[in-house]
């Protein structure tokens, strides 16, 4: 099951970081981590096939910059449609929680 609810969320938590600054996937994967205390880790091979999807769907866009040391960085950013995506997402998860919470704290007859 926590599986299966980190892959249910890793779009929402994408457009959350991306809306705050654009990043290249190494910086997304060190949020992940620095930000979920450890608990919620993403591995490239998970990570990449979800901004390709989000990519492909107009949520985010990704432009090239090749830094000093000459190595090229893809970073992505958030689009209009992605904002809307995020909002969206961001109130059906609460919505979830919100449910599931009342749920749990429903005392039995």
């Amino acid at each position: 099951m926590e599986r299966e609810l980190k892959r249910g969320t890793l779009e929402m938590v994408l457009l959350k970081l991306l809306r705050e600054r654009e990043m290249y996937g190494y910086e997304l994967v060190t949020a992940f981590q620095e930000r979920g205390n450890g608990e919620f880790q993403i591995k490239d091979g998970t990570l990449y096939p979800v901004l390709y999807r989000m990519e492909k769907a107009g949520h985010v866009e990704p432009r090239w910059e090749t830094q000093d040391r000459g190595v090229p960085r893809k970073y992505y950013r958030v689009t209009a449609a992605g904002r809307k995506q995020a909002d969206r997402l961001v109130g059906e998860w609460r919505t979830f929680v919100d449910t599931v919470e009342s749920l749990l704290n429903e005392e039995q007859p």
